[in-house]
């Protein structure tokens, strides 16, 4: 139970701070306390349920979440989430890791790539919002996280988001998938609600110190922050597929 705990608060700060859902770092570090993949993207699913909407709630009540901008994405990710754990029983385990390392080096690369501060954030056509959406939301639900990992180098890159507000966008966007994934997977087989719910329900403070640190520092740490928190996941899950 204490170990329960202190992952639902670690996984929590990482979450609000970082605008993910926690299955970024919880599905690794579940990995390394030996639990199979299939099991531990379970349990973070039922986490980013608590995390996303508790995280969300606090960003929106501090003006940092731009709704009617992930709310067509949100859509998309929710209707990509629900098709997740049916791929998700059928695919193997050691597929499932070389997908979650593709997605975290995707990550870690984009944010490499140089952005101007106070360029004009682009308009989209909500259908494109959508299609992106379920690509998110179906892959990134495959392999328990929330989609955020992805959206938020999106966000920055190709919309000129400010890195802040997509980190927020990021976290609105895991409650569609998560929600989703957590019906997906649970209607496929069988997933630790007990684990899950103990983590999601102590991620509630690690969320509210992330959100205070994030809002603390400026946008360039952040970013270094970031990038240094992506590259320890993909040089762990490279170390894991690989050797």
């Amino acid at each position: 139970m204490i170990e329960l705990i202190l992952l639902g608060v670690g996984v929590g700060i990482l979450s609000g701070f970082f605008g993910i859902g926690g299955g970024t770092v919880l599905v690794p570090l579940l990995l390394l306390l030996g639990h199979q993949i299939k099991d531990a993207i379970g349990i973070s699913i039922v986490q980013m349920v608590f995390s996303s909407i508790y995280g969300s709630y606090l960003n929106n009540k501090k003006n940092n979440l731009d709704v009617p901008l992930v709310f067509a994405i949100g859509i998309g990710g929710f209707c990509g989430a629900m098709f997740s754990g049916f791929i998700a029983s059928s695919v193997d385990d050691r597929v499932l890791e070389i997908i979650f390392l593709s997605f975290a080096f995707f990550a870690l690369v984009r944010l490499f790539f140089k952005t101007t501060a106070g360029r004009v954030q682009k308009s989209v056509h909500k259908g494109i919002l959508f299609a992106i959406g379920v690509v998110l939301g179906t892959v990134s639900m495959l392999i328990g996280v929330g989609g955020s990992i992805l959206l938020v180098p999106i966000l920055v890159t190709f919309l000129h988001v400010d890195l802040k507000k997509a980190i927020a966008a990021g976290l609105f966007f895991v409650i569609f998938s998560s929600v989703a994934g957590l019906i997906s997977h649970t209607l496929s087989r069988e997933i630790d609600f007990f684990s899950g719910s103990v983590i999601g329900i102590a991620s509630f403070a690690g969320v509210a110190l992330g959100i205070h640190f994030k809002d603390k520092i400026d946008a360039g740490m952040q970013k270094k922050l970031l990038v240094t928190f992506y590259l320890l996941i993909v040089l762990y899950l490279a170390q894991r597929v690989f050797l």
